[in-house]
């Protein structure tokens, strides 16, 4: 997995009136849910702020990173755990970050690449990618950039479910059921299906 980097400020007031400040300075209040426990035990969470131009390289991209979070100084290895985004104008109103380290696994939305030419689509289907994603458990250190998914043998008519995929250092958390991709039959190759069999 790729990384990159982002810095950001910590903030000592997180109320509505300081977020709305806060974006019209063309920044995005963010929340860190770092490794510690509160007394409670609950995920102690630290509040800060990044610019827009911090952000945009990480989200604006099909491509998933783990982050080198500084705030204030202060560094560590984090990954993206949730974007809200403004229903009209679609600009990024908050990000929640997740700390992450080399011992423990998180789950994690991974990019599925299909690779090769199905059979299906040789015998005149269409491929369907049903998901762009899916999600697997692992170390941040052993999860890769895509998944790759081979359809050579995909026929006309079939799919691909996620309970018929496996990888290597990575539990798949998405349901089995789930339908990752399938060979769609079209107008021509049911005319030519129909043509063949008079």
């Amino acid at each position: 997995m790729k990384s990159i980097d982002v810095k950001g400020t910590l903030r000592t007031e997180t109320g509505k009136k300081s977020t709305r400040e806060l974006r019209k300075t063309d920044s995005v209040p963010c929340v860190l849910y770092g490794l510690k426990k509160d007394e409670n035990g609950n995920q102690v969470a630290t509040h800060f702020a990044v610019t827009n131009s911090e952000l945009r390289n990480l989200v604006y991209t099909p491509n998933i990173y783990v982050v080198n979070l500084t705030i204030d100084g202060q560094a560590c290895k984090a990954v993206l755990k949730d974007i809200q985004f403004h229903p009209v104008k679609d600009t990024i109103l908050h990000v929640d970050f997740y700390e992450v380290t080399e011992e423990k696994p998180i789950v994690m939305e991974v990019p599925v690449q299909l690779n090769g030419l199905a059979a299906g689509v040789r015998a005149g289907g269409k491929l369907q990618a049903q998901v762009r994603k899916l999600k697997v458990k692992a170390l941040y250190t052993a999860i890769p950039e895509k998944l790759n998914v081979d359809v050579t043998a995909l026929e006309l008519g079939k799919s691909i479910k996620c309970a018929e995929l496996s990888f290597e250092g990575l539990e798949l958390v998405t349901p089995a059921e789930v339908v990752v991709c399938s060979v769609r039959m079209t107008r021509a190759a049911r005319g030519a299906a129909a043509a063949a069999g008079k």
